[in-house]
């Protein structure tokens, strides 16, 4: 969940973030221990350390426990999948992303925006496509066209005008 510092990583390194709480707050929860998930809906934002997410549903996997079968105990280092559907909006590292979904797998660290226009501001900097996805093990970010929508991309150098 933590999408902070897209720099590169050693693949056995974890997330800054990971020791850090995520505190979620919602209208409603439905948990279910035997399948493996909590899902929180109505008004939901997800925060940890500097990163918030808000979306109209969002819903956690846990890792199973191989020796019985179950969900590991529930702590960030069980969570292996967060899902969030609806109005999606993440704020993190200075960046805001938008979309319809937003998956985070946190065993690859690789997030993938999708649905109506996902886009990625970064101060006036802008990109969109119809599915963005971003590798945060090496900080590769991969905008994809499809039949709706083309890629997109704004940049600004910095400068005051082209001389």
């Amino acid at each position: 969940m933590a999408y902070a510092n897209d720099t590169a990583r050693n693949t056995k390194q974890k997330s800054p973030d990971r020791n850090e709480a995520i505190h979620i707050t919602s209208d409603r929860l439905i948990s279910d221990n035997k399948a493996g998930y909590a899902e929180f809906i109505g008004n939901v934002r997800a925060t940890q350390v500097d990163t918030v997410i808000t979306s109209d549903r969002l819903k956690i996997f846990y890792k199973k426990n191989i020796a019985n079968k179950g969900p590991l105990s529930v702590s960030e280092e069980s969570i292996h999948k967060i899902v969030a559907n609806g109005n999606v909006e993440i704020k993190f590292d200075n960046r805001v992303a938008t979309a319809q979904q937003a998956v985070y797998n946190t065993e690859t660290m690789v997030l993938v925006l999708s649905g109506d226009n996902p886009k990625v501001i970064s101060e006036n900097d802008s990109i969109s496509g119809e599915k963005i996805t971003f590798y945060r093990m090496d900080g590769r970010i991969n905008v994809e066209s499809g039949n709706k929508k083309r890629v997109e991309a704004v940049f600004y150098s910095g400068q005051k005008g082209i001389k």
